[in-house]
C-alpha cells in the first residue's frame, strides 16, 4: 500500500503549572517515511492515556524522563504494521509499542511486541490484558503480598487499575473487597457489576468515616491509587501488620503548592505497617503468568472490563484530560479507526 505523505502527532509546547491546559499542546503534521532496517512503520488503531503522563510533562528527575517540549508525546499504543524492515514482522500484523499520542509510529522492532486481535480485543492490550492490568496484578499479589481471607481496600477502584484489583482479590478469595470511586454510577458499577462487597462515594462525606462503616473490623490491604485523605483513612483503618501498596497518587498531580502528609503517620509504628510504593517495570517476569490466568477469566466473564472510548487523534488530549478528572469508567482508550 502507498504511505501517507503525513501524519498528526501531539507535542508538549508548555510545560503545565497545575491542572494541563489544552493550549499546552498541539497537534501538528509530521512527514511519514519507509522504515529504515530494524524498524516498522505502524498505523495506530488505538491510543493509551495514563495518570502518569501528567508526571512526564514536568522538567523533574524521575523514574521515567519528561517529555521534551516541540517533540511528540509517547504513551502506549495498539497499531497494524503498514512497513516492514524487520525480519520478525509483516504488513498486517498487530503490535503493542510505546510510540503513541500520534496516527503513524516509526518503530524499532525490538521495542514493539505482536498481539492477536484474535485472542483479545486489541484493545485490551492498553488495559486488562496490558500495563494496567498486569500493575493491578503485580502490585496485589507480590508488592501487596495478598493473602486469602484479607480485607482489601482499593482507591480510584473504578478506574483501570482500580476495577481489575478488586476484581482479582474477589477471584483469588479475599474476606471483603471495598472500594472508592468519585460518582454514584461507579459506586454501584462496583457492587452491581465488580462484585466488590461495598464502595462508598468519597465526595459523600470524610473517607474516614465511610471506610470505618464500610469496614467494621479493619483493612489488611490498600491498594493506593490516590493518596491524600485516602492514604490517611487506611492507616487509621489498619489492622496490624496492614500492607499498602503505593500504586498512584492522582489527588495531588495538580497541586500548585505541597500538600500534607498524612497526619496519622505514627501508626505505623504500633501497626507495623508497611507502606510500599511500586512501578509495574519492576515486575514484567510476570507478564507471562498473568496474561495467562487473567485472559481466561476475562474470556470467560469473571473478570469484567470496562474501557471509555474516545474517538479521533484530534481528541488525545480531551480524553487525558478528562481522565484526570475521573470521567472515565475503566480504561481510557482514544480510537483512532480500523
Amino acid at each position: 500500500m502507498s504511505l501517507p505523505a503525513t501524519s498528526r502527532a501531539w507535542h508538549l509546547v508548555a510545560r503545565p503549572k497545575g491542572w494541563p491546559r489544552p493550549e499546552d499542546f498541539a497537534l501538528r503534521e509530521e512527514p511519514v517515511a519507509a522504515p529504515e532496517k530494524g524498524r516498522i512503520l505502524v498505523r495506530n488503531l488505538y491510543l493509551s492515556v495514563d495518570p502518569y503522563m501528567r508526571g512526564r510533562m514536568n522538567d523533574v528527575k524521575s523514574y521515567t524522563p519528561p517529555y521534551q517540549l516541540d517533540q511528540p508525546m509517547e504513551g502506549g499504543a495498539v497499531g497494524v504494521v503498514v512497513a516492514s524492515a524487520a525480519e520478525d514482522f509483516e504488513p498486517g500484523d498487530h503490535v503493542l509499542h510505546g510510540l503513541g499520542w500520534r496516527e503513524y509510529a516509526t518503530v524499532d522492532a525490538r521495542h514493539a511486541a505482536r498481539v492477536s486481535p484474535d485472542l483479545a480485543p486489541l484493545s485490551t492490550y492498553l488495559g486488562v490484558l496490558g500495563m494496567t492490568g498486569l500493575t493491578a496484578y503485580s502490585g496485589l499479589l507480590e508488592v501487596g503480598r495478598f493473602r486469602e481471607g484479607d480485607v482489601v481496600f482499593v482507591s480510584g477502584a473504578a478506574g483501570a487499575v482500580g476495577g481489575v484489583v478488586g476484581q482479582l482479590a474477589r477471584l483469588k478469595g479475599a474476606g471483603r473487597v471495598i472500594g472508592s470511586a468519585g460518582s454514584a454510577d461507579k459506586v454501584r458499577l462496583l457492587t452491581e457489576e465488580y462484585g466488590f462487597d461495598a464502595a462508598f462515594n468519597y465526595k459523600d462525606g470524610p473517607v474516614g468515616e465511610q471506610l470505618a462503616a464500610a469496614a467494621p473490623d479493619g483493612i489488611d490491604l490498600y491498594f493506593d491509587n490516590v493518596g491524600g485523605e485516602h492514604l490517611e483513612a487506611a492507616i487509621d483503618a489498619f489492622n496490624v501488620h496492614g500492607r499498602s501498596v503505593i500504586c498512584g497518587m492522582i489527588s495531588r498531580y495538580n497541586a500548585t503548592e505541597p500538600t500534607p502528609a498524612p497526619r496519622n503517620l505514627h501508626l505505623v509504628i504500633g501497626k507495623r505497617l508497611r507502606l510500599e510504593g511500586m512501578l509495574v517495570s519492576d515486575h514484567y517476569g510476570l507478564q507471562q503468568k498473568f496474561v495467562e490466568e487473567v485472559s481466561g477469566w476475562v474470556r470467560s466473564g469473571e473478570l469484567v472490563h470496562r474501557e471509555t472510548v474516545v474517538a479521533g487523534v484530534e481528541n488525545a488530549v480531551d480524553a487525558f484530560l478528562g481522565m484526570l478528572r475521573g470521567e472515565n469508567t475503566g480504561k481510557m482508550i482514544v480510537s483512532l479507526g480500523d
